[in-house]
């Protein structure tokens, strides 16, 4: 299996771990989908994958519906999807995807808590290339269908690693096929489960437990921002495989 199929099992879904935050998430979300494409999931392809994914991590249906209708409203500040590059303490490079309605406050935090572990906020494209970026969905395996068939099924539709997960089957391909893939999943009567992006850093850097404390002080500030979406390093966690 590829690097991608690692770089997932290393991190364990961690995005998700925080309940409350996933909500948080999608509901910006939704009304980025719906502001968009419009409150119909039925003719917005964006907002269909958004509420399969609030599925996913369990959100009610009410609070979908109500996060819909909030959306539709005119008042309704829009989110502007804003990413970060920085090096935090020991050469460790960083990547902070946010979704904000004030850039200015976004901004500032962000700097201040690079500044405030030893770390410095970077220029556009300072780190971004370090990172590969890609999507992922998962779906329901189908019935009577072995993987292997499965497998060049989905090469055809532009996926490159497939692999089977604890509730469903992960495909995974490069940033651009999304689309594509979302399309040819749907038409082939595939049940999308969920489905998101990822980056993996090309290359990681083994600290010692003393810098690795370091950087943590740095990601759980960024964790305890409602702002910030996903934060991706080169830092080698210790549940990478070699």
């Amino acid at each position: 299996m590829g690097r991608a199929f690692e770089f997932r099992k290393g991190r364990k879904m961690k995005r998700w771990a925080a309940m409350s935050k996933a909500f948080t998430k999608i509901g910006k979300d939704i009304v980025m989908a719906v502001k968009a494409g419009g409150p119909d999931p039925h003719s917005n392809s964006h907002l269909r994958a958004v509420i399969q994914n609030a599925k996913a991590v369990n959100m009610p249906k009410d609070n979908i519906e109500r996060a819909i209708k909030k959306a539709s409203d005119k008042n309704t500040e829009n989110y502007k999807e804003v990413i970060f590059e920085g090096y935090g303490p020991h050469g460790i490079a960083v990547l902070v995807e946010t979704s904000t309605n004030n850039n200015n406050r976004t901004v500032a935090n962000v700097r201040s808590y690079f500044n405030k572990c030893n770390g410095q906020l970077g220029t556009q494209g300072s780190v971004e290339f370090m990172f590969d970026h890609i999507c992922n969905f998962k779906i329901q395996k189908p019935e009577g269908v072995d993987m292997e068939e499965l497998e060049f099924a989905m090469i055809d539709f532009g996926v490159e690693e497939v692999f089977e997960d604890e509730d469903g089957v992960v495909l995974i391909a490069p940033f651009e096929n999304y689309g594509t893939i979302f399309k040819s999943l749907e038409e082939g009567g595939y049940e999308i489960i969920s489905s998101e992006f990822e980056r993996i850093p090309q290359t990681t850097k083994e600290l010692t437990e003393e810098q690795k404390a370091d950087i943590e002080k740095l990601l759980e500030k960024f964790d305890e921002d409602e702002d910030v979406n996903s934060v991706y390093h080169t830092m080698k966690e210790e549940d990478e495989e070699e």
